[in-house]
């Protein structure tokens, strides 16, 4: 076999052309799935705590947030940041193939739960505007 390719190079080639040629046909003819989701769905939570620092932004926003947060069905880790100017934002993970719009709505209930507990129908300079975005 290999000495007729040797001697015959017109067929060598015409053979290598065919194969290329029935490969882009299949190629073309097979079923194209898409990538699936590698980021497991986030929501965040940003607020501002006016007048705050970190330590205490973190001591009076943060850490009931968290606790409150914490618990949500299928929740795999909370990560959170506070800055000097009284900001703070709370990033929650939840496991892979977890629905993010009813994740957002849990992390709502939670945030409007201790929302409702701080505030006492008093508007005494608490920390205010609290969004929980999904990524």
């Amino acid at each position: 076999m290999l000495k007729n390719i040797i001697h015959r190079p017109v067929l060598a080639t015409v053979i290598s052309i065919v194969l290329v040629l029935l490969g882009l046909i299949s190629l073309s003819r097979l079923p194209v799935m898409q990538f699936p989701d590698i980021a497991p769905p986030t929501i965040y939570v940003a607020g501002l705590y006016p007048g705050g620092n970190s330590e205490s932004v973190t001591r009076s926003v943060i850490t009931p947030l968290e606790e409150s947060i914490n618990g949500v069905e299928n929740m795999q880790y909370i990560k959170s940041t506070a800055g000097s100017d009284g900001s703070f934002s709370i990033q929650v993970i939840f496991n892979q193939g977890t629905n993010p719009d009813q994740a957002a709505v849990n992390v709502q209930n939670r945030v409007a739960q201790v929302n409702s507990q701080n505030s006492g129908g008093s508007d005494s300079g608490g920390y205010h505007d609290h969004q929980a975005t999904e990524q």
